[in-house]
This record gives C-alpha cells, sequence and structure tokens, in this order.
C-alpha cells in the first residue's frame, strides 16, 4: 500500500488489501461453505450481528413488542460477519447479497424472506401497523427520509468510516473527501431537526430508527471514535434527537441483541426471550 500517485492497470485484478474486514472482501457472490441456519420458536427469525444497520432490525421488534405486540416475537442469532458467517449456505439463500441483517417471517407459508435493513423496518411497519403514519403526507416525508438514510449511510460507513478507521494507511484525500460528505449530511439533519421534533415532523417513526442507528450513534461518540474530529457537539439538534431516542427502552434493548463488542452488560450474543436481557447477558453468563 502506498499513499503516492496510483496508475490504475487495464484490467483490475483482486489483491490483498490489508485493514480490518479485507479477509471476508471478494470480489464475488455465492456461498463459501454448506451452514444451515437456526430456526427457533418465535414468528420471526433474525440473523444479525449489532452494527448500524443491524440494530436497526432489533429496535423494530423490540419497539413492536413494547406496543404490545406479542406476534413480534422473535429469535436473534448472531451472524460473525469477521468470521465469514453470512457466506454459509444457509445464509446466502436467506439474503444473496450476503449481508447482515436479515430476516424470516415463519407466520407465512412458505416462510417470507426480508433482506436490506430499510425493507426489513417497511416490512414489519407495514405488518404491524406503526411506526408509518397512515397520512399521505407524513408517510411521504418517513419514506423521503428512509430511503435518505439508505442512500447517505454508505458515504458515512464504506467512505469516512473505512477510511478514517479501517483502511491500513491513513490518506488525507479520501478522509478529506468524506469528512466533508459526513458534516454535510450532519449539517442536513441538523438542520431539520431545528423545526422538527422527528423526521417526519411529531411522531417517532421507521425513519428516526434508520438514521439514528448511523447518524445518532455517531454523535453519542459510538462509531469510528470520530466525535471529536467530526465536531458533533456542534450538530445541537441531532444531539437532542440522538439523546432523546437513545432514552427509549426498546433502542437500549435492540442495541445490546447480537452485540458481540463493549461492555459485558451491554452484549446480548442470542436472543430467544425477553427475560434474555435480564440472564443471558455476558456479564451474566457463567455466573450461576
Amino acid at each position: 500500500m502506498s499513499d503516492q500517485q496510483y496508475t490504475p492497470p487495464t484490467v483490475w485484478e483482486p489483491k490483498e488489501s490489508g485493514g480490518k474486514f479485507a479477509s471476508i472482501n471478494r470480489p464475488v457472490a455465492g456461498a463459501t461453505h454448506d451452514k444451515a441456519l437456526s430456526v427457533g420458536k418465535h414468528p420471526f427469525q433474525l440473523y444479525s450481528l449489532a452494527t448500524p444497520n443491524g440494530v436497526k432490525a432489533s429496535i423494530m421488534l423490540e419497539e413492536l413488542l413494547a406496543l404490545g405486540h406479542e406476534g413480534a416475537e422473535y429469535d436473534a442469532w448472531l451472524i460473525n460477519i469477521g468470521e465469514g458467517d453470512q457466506f454459509g449456505s444457509g445464509f446466502v439463500e436467506l439474503n444473496p447479497n450476503s449481508k447482515i441483517p436479515a430476516l424470516a417471517d415463519h407466520t407465512t407459508e412458505p416462510p417470507t424472506r426480508v433482506f436490506e435493513s430499510g425493507s426489513i423496518l417497511l416490512y414489519l411497519a407495514e405488518k404491524f401497523g406503526e411506526l408509518l403514519p397512515k397520512e399521505h403526507v407524513v408517510r411521504t416525508e418517513t419514506m423521503n427520509w428512509l430511503f435518505w438514510q439508505m442512500g447517505s449511510a454508505p458515504f458515512l460507513g464504506g467512505g469516512f468510516g473505512h477510511f478514517y478507521a479501517y483502511a491500513p494507511v491513513k490518506l488525507e484525500y479520501p478522509i478529506d473527501r468524506y469528512a466533508m460528505e459526513a458534516k454535510r449530511q450532519l449539517d442536513v439533519l441538523d438542520r431539520h431537526l431545528a423545526e422538527n421534533a422527528y423526521m417526519a415532523g411529531s411522531e417517532y417513526t421507521i425513519a428516526d430508527i434508520a438514521i439514528w442507528s448511523w447518524y445518532g450513534q455517531l454523535v453519542l461518540g459510538r462509531l469510528y471514535d470520530a466525535a471529536e474530529f467530526l465536531q458533533v457537539e456542534s450538530y445541537e439538534h441531532v444531539m437532542r434527537w440522538a439523546k432523546e431516542i437513545d432514552g427509549r427502552p426498546a433502542v437500549q434493548r435492540g442495541r445490546m441483541v447480537n452485540r458481540t463488542f463493549g461492555e459485558p452488560e451491554t452484549q446480548l450474543h442470542e436472543r430467544h426471550d425477553a427475560s434474555d436481557f435480564d440472564t443471558k447477558t455476558q456479564d451474566k453468563i457463567g455466573q450461576s
């Protein structure tokens, strides 16, 4: 690797790039090994990891349960992307793109597969009639911001996050390029939230779940150790909104699901019952 001028070859060929996640990056799709997915007893089976995309699904399911929808009960199975679990044959059948989260709805026959975090949020919102307003203007605004997140976050994650935190060498040009875009996006949010309690107005919706999982956690100092670098405290309206959502019990539970990092008491590697939050976090395992 070098920060000197790079001249692309006539035909690109893959090579070892170094950096975090390099071992699981490849230019082809499909399964690398045979491995069936486990299936639990609940209507929904979630296969995930507590990344910003992953927590969207678990937060949504916890919010639905908090609203009294017993039919939203779920099993959450850990997919360790660092070890290549997403390339197992069962997971690839569920999501041919080999990305978490992926969801199977076993209330249908055959079970319905749902992949892409935004699609999961929309699927669950429509199935249970929650967190997606019915009134035309507010529903459209919710969808506007949901799709804004889906289109914008790759610049924050694969762009800024990769070059700032994960690339094997620190290169000024890509870090500056994506830092500028990350700050522009934060400014978009800050200006909007200066005039709105939530992304779609006065209601908490799936747009808030989607955007908070990335940008809320960013300003709360949980992504890339970049809060000071990006001067996140200057986005006071985003900070207000992020802290409010962070205080929701369902959000706090959802963040713990399939979490394998951080303090042991915040890690619930798998979730198969509501009581698991009290009895099966990593600080509790092995104490009895």
